[in-house]
């Protein structure tokens, strides 16, 4: 067996108690939240029949163990479980939901890629100007919060300028152009500051190899720059950068929670949101769950893509 292959296995196989302890976590979370999710449902005029009954009905008196292992086991089985406010089953919600937290999390993390790599790249190997202006980014995308940002670009571009909608979504199958307009502001919201990370990332990272001695020895064969930077240092770098993206991606994932309450879009996190404000909590731990899987999953399609670019680490998985 192969390095690369071995250690994209050993990859896999570590990913399943990565999930179960993270499945623990999240079951353990939302019943550390103070209040009685039994009382918030019935009001404050429910009789303490109608809340034992109820609690009965939910398994709430039941241990934490087996409550556990009750929750565990449907989810293998595929059984997602229901709502206990909506009374709809959380498939459906999620497969509602998912898209349009998917569709601004792959939106942002591209707009990103695309102007903090070339960038980036210009910072390392560029002017003095071009290092100050790339510098004044980072600073300011690192700097100003989410939250901040997006409520500053709703001032000006639907408040003072009126050319975009402030909140809201159209689905993407209904009217794709509209879409991309309900998109423009939470996309540019959470944008901003990743692509101040991977600028970052790439401009450390490309002008580390541009200072070895191999990069010395190109140029003194005659070599041009621009080849040295985009076929041998961008090339040597890439290992990082994917991996700084992939980290990037929980962060964003993360970040979104806050942009779809601020926009009003119907996604995962917002729906989270509100299941905390009820005391949903099959709500909360589904949707948490789903949230921490995905980035789970990338961190090992990251991970195995680095494998790929960088071959020393599949070598010393097959020692």
């Amino acid at each position: 067996m192969s390095g690369q292959l071995l250690f994209a296995l050993r990859r896999v196989l570590l990913t399943i108690p990565v999930l179960f302890v993270m499945s623990i976590v999240v079951f353990l979370m939302i019943r550390l939240v103070p209040g009685d999710p039994v009382r918030t449902m019935l009001g404050f005029r429910a009789t303490e029949e109608n809340v034992i009954e109820l609690r009965r009905q939910l398994g709430l008196d039941q241990s934490l163990f087996v409550q556990y292992t009750d929750w565990a086991g449907a989810l293998l089985r595929g059984d997602l479980g229901t709502d206990i406010v909506s009374h709809a089953p959380l498939a459906e919600l999620l497969a509602q939901r998912l898209p349009v937290t998917l569709e601004l999390a792959g939106l942002s993390m591209l707009l990103a890629v695309i102007v903090g790599v070339p960038l980036g790249v210009l910072a390392a190997n560029g002017s003095r100007w071009v290092k100050r202006l790339t510098e004044g980014f980072v600073v300011f995308g690192i700097s100003i919060p989410d939250f901040w940002l997006g409520i500053m670009l709703v001032l000006v571009f639907a408040g003072t300028l009126a050319i975009l909608p402030p909140s809201g979504y159209v689905p993407f199958a209904v009217d794709p152009l509209e879409n991309l307009r309900y998109m423009i502001l939470p996309v540019l919201t959470l944008a901003v500051g990743e692509a101040a990370y991977i600028l970052r990332t790439t401009r450390s990272s490309v002008a580390s190899v541009l200072g070895r001695p191999f990069v010395t020895f190109l140029r003194a064969k005659g070599i041009k720059t621009n080849r040295i930077v985009l076929g041998h240092a961008l090339r040597n770098a890439g290992p990082t950068i994917v991996t700084v993206i992939g980290i990037q991606v929980g962060v964003l994932l993360g970040g979104a929670i806050i942009i779809e309450t601020l926009f009003a879009l119907p996604g995962v996190g917002r729906l989270v949101v509100t299941a905390i404000n009820q005391r949903n909590y099959p709500t909360v731990q589904v949707g948490v769950l789903a949230i921490a899987t995905i980035f789970i999953v990338i961190s090992l399609v990251t991970d195995l893509i680095v494998a790929r670019l960088d071959s020393r680490i599949g070598d010393g998985a097959a020692t």
